[in-house]
């Protein structure tokens, strides 16, 4: 079954933990948590003081995605904080086999995020190593984007990559997931969906996560 994980970036900050608990009364699975630099996109977060006054009130799964230059430095303290999950951006690790590795010697799952342009030969050496890969299908920075139709062929290819060398790791795709891109995604492969506005700009948190494993089976 498809997993969910609303991404907090759409959430009202203003009132962060109640739309948090309200994801989690719905039923998601994850809760996806963007951080930012202003460095390596064009926008500034949250630091691990936030996830870790999340931690303390939910059991969700921690998504927490690292949109940041130098992600070795702040590993440990978001561990610390909390996550249960940290992608890394290829496009921002020097030594990508090192990050992974240092992520996984703190006892999490590691994680490799890629931006739409950036080619899955790029992660192709480094896949045994990980739990997941995130398929960005808007350019990273910032919510509300919309769907780049051209990611449905880069899914089908990596799941195929997963199929044929019988691999374990999960694919999440993140960026203009709605009642229209989400049934494209998992029939290409995906098997996590980060929707962002479509579940916090809803009237109903529920009915917009209830809607999306509707529509995907």
């Amino acid at each position: 079954m498809v997993q969910i994980a609303p991404s907090i970036l759409s959430a009202n900050f203003a009132n962060l933990w109640a739309h948090v608990a309200q994801v989690e009364a719905a039923g998601a699975e994850m809760l996806h948590i963007d951080v930012m630099d202003g460095h390596f996109v064009p926008n500034i977060t949250i630091g691990p003081l936030v996830v870790q006054a999340l931690r303390d009130k939910s059991r969700m799964t921690f998504d927490v995605h690292l949109m940041i230059t130098n992600p070795d430095q702040f590993i440990g303290e978001f561990v610390k904080a909390g996550a249960d999950i940290i992608s890394v951006h290829a496009e921002a690790c020097t030594h990508l086999h090192r990050t992974l590795q240092t992520i996984r010697n703190h006892g999490i799952k590691a994680a490799v995020a890629l931006n739409p342009a950036t080619p899955l030969t790029v992660i192709e050496y480094v896949l045994p190593y990980l739990d997941m890969v995130l398929l960005m299908t808007v350019n990273p920075g910032f919510g509300g984007q919309r769907f780049i139709p051209e990611m449905v062929e880069k899914i089908e290819r990596l799941n195929t990559w997963r199929r044929e060398r019988k691999l374990n790791f999960t694919i999440q795709v993140d960026g203009g997931i709605n009642q229209e891109t989400a049934p494209l995604v998992v029939k290409a492969g995906a098997d996590i969906l980060v929707a962002g506005s479509y579940i916090f700009g809803a009237a109903d948190i529920s009915t917009a996560i209830r809607s999306l494993r509707e529509r995907c089976g």
